[in-house]
């Protein structure tokens, strides 16, 4: 037997020889099984072909070897394991292990000397009927397990799924996407057996979970290390992984006031505002994306993005902020990491060499964002990510008035541009989405604003949590679909939830309207539904707004939202109190059934019902037409039906009127917040 432990800690992690092989036991389990016929690990070479065009890759590899190393030698130094894997005895080692634990958490290293291994497969042992959840942000599928999962930062696509006619002309147009495509990959799982694994790189990886007895990791590089954390509970696991990851400050209390209204109406916007106001609605502010200006494409409108008040498109804004501030409600903007070349910015910032370079050229690298072209900054030098800190967020943004912003994109920097710090693309690309929260959250420290001003981002790899105080779930379609539509944002919260991203929340509406798919007035009042019983509320006027119908188009979908709105703030005392647990334990405001109910099967089934705390159920109404909802209600407590009162025994399912304003939500009996949440219905 050899143990792995040290600092006079518990031996929970065993590395046990076995003939021929090895068993890697943490906390009573097997992690990692080697013997020869299924071994560990095995390398190769391959050789990538990536074509980007508007943040959608087309990646394809040509594997031209992979080894199986299936001899191991294990020997014992100070309670750490060293195991060298080759591919048959008497042969040099392909792959070292190195292989140490801490109580119930282990880490395994590697090292490799062969400078022709690009490629490296990994397999861990899986069991029949476990689970499987994270990967980043998913959107299509919470259990992961049965499929496989590219990891790289990208454009999710316009269809998701490759039997609808959307997909088919998206895939036309070059921005369909599938069902793994995601703007925020992470190389992390959560599996069933209580156990995480983390995978420390950057670079292409994948996770397979398409096999009965094994899951397999592909990475294309071999990774600095692979982590390993047990604990009793799911709980424990995300406290764990937001130790490791990082973790959110509270939300600013101003945040919970009331919702977000988005509009781009230039100076049109503030009199919308005020038919919001008069509708009755709760606002702690409106963001305003086109407070840079605008240009028409064919996509719709887009921004213009130089960074800087237009004051043409809205005049006075500087004493429109302080006077909207004065009375409750703050403003927000618009930024992302590029530079287009017709604007103020680019010029400067090209003359002081801050920006990405061309593989095979000392010019900028222009990016192609449809219709106009972009260049990069390069974060990777630190005069440019100071000079962007300072000089565009800091005085343009801040010190303007803005309480936040969309930090938009991060997932299209080209696997072959040319950085200050000559990392390699292909490395810096996952990275990029975590660098360019950092350059946010330093330029917010910078003006002393941490915790106060609140930027929002959808892009994400490894580490976001440290620097990101808030994910948007990107852009989904204006509509109900499986794998594009409303659903998909309670997947996609619940999935980085686990992973220590402690708030959550979606374009109230969806965004992206082609080939004819626009809103409907149910569609965003369902939309609503759902949104008030998340950490933030914002509502967003899509690509097209005139072709959309926009909450203050309709009165009685402005009414709905207007009392959806209520019903956030109703809740800010609750919420305010999850949002401390979250900066503290890492515990996110959405969560699984099966946080709280690790004891009942049945609450590990469900991708579209989530508890919001421990003592909230919401089950959002996600299909057209809907007039009635079937709810599983988790063993273990009882649940009130909070417009009606009427008391549910948990572990069944109950099927409960649904119609417009009254969204499937149950509190557990005998909460401490009961008196709080009885007062809903009455909102």
């Amino acid at each position: 037997m050899r143990r792995g432990s040290r600092r006079g800690v518990a031996a929970i992690m065993d590395v046990n020889e076995r003939a021929e092989g090895f068993d890697l036991v943490l906390s009573g389990q097997v992690l990692v099984r080697h013997r020869p016929d299924s071994p560990f690990a095995f390398v190769g070479a391959g050789e990538p072909a990536i074509q980007m065009r508007n943040g959608n890759f087309k990646i394809e590899d040509y594997v031209s070897a992979r080894v199986p190393l299936t001899h191991a030698v294990l020997s014992l130094k100070d309670g750490v394991a060293t195991i060298a894997l080759s591919p048959a005895p008497g042969q040099p080692a392909r792959l070292n292990l190195i292989v140490d634990g801490d109580g119930p958490d282990a880490v395994i290293r590697f090292e490799s000397h062969d400078s022709t291994i690009n490629r490296l497969w990994l397999r861990f042992p899986a069991e029949a009927g476990e689970k499987v959840w994270g990967g980043g942000e998913q959107m299509s599928y919470f259990d992961l397990r049965g499929r496989r999962f590219p990891l790289w930062t990208s454009e999710p696509g316009v269809g998701r799924d490759k039997s609808t006619f959307l997909t088919f002309q998206a895939d036309q147009a070059g921005a369909g996407g599938d069902y793994f495509n995601t703007n925020y990959p992470q190389p992390t799982w959560l599996s069933s057996r209580r156990y995480a694994l983390h995978v420390e790189t950057t670079a292409w990886s994948a996770f397979d979970f398409r096999h009965d007895d094994f899951h397999e990791v592909e990475v294309w590089a071999i990774p600095e290390r692979v982590e390993l954390w047990t604990r009793e509970s799911f709980a424990g696991l995300v406290r764990a992984l937001s130790d490791r990851f990082g973790r959110q400050p509270p939300l600013p209390t101003w945040v919970m006031e009331g919702a977000i209204i988005g509009l781009k109406a230039g100076d049109e916007s503030f009199a919308r505002l005020e038919a919001y106001r008069a509708a009755g609605a709760a606002i702690s502010g409106i963001w305003c994306e086109d407070w840079v200006g605008v240009r028409q494409t064919s996509f719709g409108r887009r921004l213009f993005w130089d960074w800087k008040w237009n004051p043409a498109r809205y005049p006075g804004l500087d004493c429109r902020i302080a006077d909207l501030r004065r009375e409750g409600v703050r403003f927000l903007g618009y930024v992302n990491p590029y530079l287009c070349v017709d604007g103020t910015q680019f010029p400067v910032a090209a003359a002081a060499g801050f920006l990405a370079l061309r593989p095979d050229a000392d010019t900028p690298y222009l990016v192609d964002f449809g219709e106009f072209t972009c260049g990069v900054v390069d974060f990777t030098n630190p005069a440019a990510a100071a000079w962007f800190e300072d000089a565009v967020i800091g005085r343009e943004m801040i010190d303007f008035g803005l309480s936040g912003w969309m930090a938009d994109f991060g997932e299209y920097l080209p696997h072959d541009a040319r950085l200050a710090s000559g990392l390699d693309g292909m490395l810096a690309h996952n990275a990029w989405p975590t660098i360019w929260a950092e350059v946010n959250a330093r330029a917010v420290a910078r003006r002393g604003k941490t915790g106060e001003i609140l930027f929002f981002m959808r892009a994400g790899f490894t580490g976001v949590q440290s620097f990101c105080p808030l994910l948007w779930a990107g852009d989904q379609s204006v509509d109900f679909s499986r794998h594009d539509g409303l659903q998909t944002v309670i997947c996609g919260a619940l999935s980085s939830g686990l992973l220590g991203n402690a708030y959550h929340h979606s374009d109230i509406g969806g965004y992206t309207s082609l080939f004819g798919n626009v809103r409907t007035a149910e569609l965003i009042q369902r939309w609503s539904e759902m949104a008030a019983f998340t950490p933030v509320m914002r509502s967003h006027e899509g690509n097209r707004p005139d072709d959309n119908l926009q909450i203050d188009h309709d009165p009685e979908v402005l009414s709905h939202f207007a009392r959806m709105t209520r019903v956030y703030r109703h809740l800010a005392p609750y919420l305010g109190e999850l949002s401390k647990e979250a900066s503290l334990t890492g515990l996110p405001v959405q969560r699984p059934l099966f946080l709280h109910f690790e004891d009942d099967p049945r609450a590990y089934d469900s991708q579209t019902v989530y508890l919001y705390g421990p003592d909230l159920l919401v089950a959002p109404v996600i299909a057209a037409g809907a007039v009635s909802w079937t709810v599983y209600l988790p063993a273990g407590a009882d649940w009130v039906h909070v417009w009606t009162g009427a008391v549910h025994q948990g572990g069944a399912e109950v099927r409960v009127a649904a119609p417009i304003g009254q969204p499937p939500v149950f509190s557990r009996a005998g909460s401490a917040h009961s008196p709080l949440f009885a007062g809903l219905a009455s909102l």
